[in-house]
């Protein structure tokens, strides 16, 4: 069924395909049709102290708004990220801005946190009542001052504080001017250490604790990934997502969307990504030390992807373009080779 859903959208541009893929799965949610999704395996995990029934969720971009957590539920992700979402609404980067890339199994996008605004993410997320576990990622508006951007974080903080199980904090995009800035050291380390200090403050107020995570970039070296587990170590950050999409292209070669702006996901993406995670996991997670829980994504398309994340120093993972190219087996796939390996470790 969704091989010939896929050849439909493929045949249209991605973005207009984008919205037209969530709208057929939600009818198809509506309609109780089971044509995507059997039943997914059980593997109950534990994620920043929340309980998932699976390890493999969904990475945020795919429901900016949070308009069809339900139907995407419905798929046998373990828990589902919503967003980017910023205070205000935003348009985003001009169209074109999504491209796909077939030949190498991977997207091209520059959106540019095209959202509604945190309250029309809120008012979805209010109307799906779903009981599973919602992440909701935050950014700052285009508009505002880089040295801001805290305000807008907190803004999105204390919005989001009442209705999710965790919160990212995406610092990482490409596409958004002068925003990887903030996971420079001084930078990374006043914005963390301010967030931080407000989500204590919110869970006494509300008497509950949000886990918040912090999303980093696949391009950054040996370093500054090692500064970056300090400061999250020192501030006590409840987790880490390893990674965003990568703006080195050279992979594509001489295709003409390897001179497209914007960040590459995919196939790609999956030995960036690995990089990052394995010496994140190492410098994060030294032996001896309470750890602090990392979600694997990039370049998930098989189970074994997946599970070599999770060898590698992931708590679970996280996949988006896969999913777009591989379709909804892709996640059942996943769940059981995470078991599969468990299972021989034990």
């Amino acid at each position: 069924m969704y091989a010939f859903l896929q050849k439909f959208l493929f045949s249209m541009d991605a973005e207009r395909a984008h919205y037209a893929g969530l709208k057929s799965l939600q009818l198809a949610h509506r309609l109780g049709w089971n044509y995507f999704a059997p039943k997914a395996p059980s593997m109950p995990c534990r994620l920043m102290g929340l309980d998932l029934p699976n390890p493999v969720g969904l990475a945020a971009g795919l429901d900016k708004n949070g308009e069809y957590i339900q139907a995407l539920a419905g798929l046998g992700f373990g828990f589902i990220e919503v967003g980017t979402v910023t205070p205000k609404p935003q348009d985003g980067n001009p169209q074109p801005r999504l491209f796909r890339v077939p030949l190498h199994q991977a997207v091209v996008n520059r959106m540019g946190f095209n959202n509604a605004g945190i309250d029309a993410l809120l008012h979805h997320v209010k109307k799906a009542n779903y009981s599973g576990v919602l992440g909701i990622n935050i950014g700052k508006n285009a508009t505002t001052p880089i040295e801001n951007a805290v305000d807008d974080y907190l803004i999105c903080l204390e919005k989001a504080f009442q209705v999710a199980s965790y919160i990212t904090i995406n610092i990482s995009s490409p596409n958004t001017q002068n925003l990887r800035n903030l996971q420079q050291k001084d930078e990374l380390t006043q914005l963390l250490g301010t967030l931080k200090k407000r989500q204590l403050e919110l869970a006494d107020q509300h008497q509950r604790y949000v886990p918040i995570a912090v999303k980093i970039a696949p391009d950054l070296d040996e370093k500054q990934i090692q500064s970056i587990a300090k400061i999250v170590r020192h501030v006590e950050m409840d987790g880490v997502i390893a990674t965003n999409t990568t703006i080195d292209k050279a992979v594509l070669g001489d295709h003409p969307l390897s001179q497209e702006n914007g960040g590459l996901s995919g196939k790609p993406l999956k030995e960036p990504a690995n990089r990052v995670l394995r010496i994140l996991s190492r410098h994060l997670n030294p032996a001896g030390s309470k750890p602090i829980d990392i979600i694997g994504v990039g370049g998930i398309f098989s189970g074994q992807d997946a599970a070599e994340k999770i060898q590698l120093g992931a708590t679970a993972v996280q996949m988006y373009t896969g999913l777009v190219y591989q379709g909804p087996k892709l996640i059942h796939e996943a769940i059981s080779k995470i078991k599969e390996i468990n299972f021989q470790a034990t």
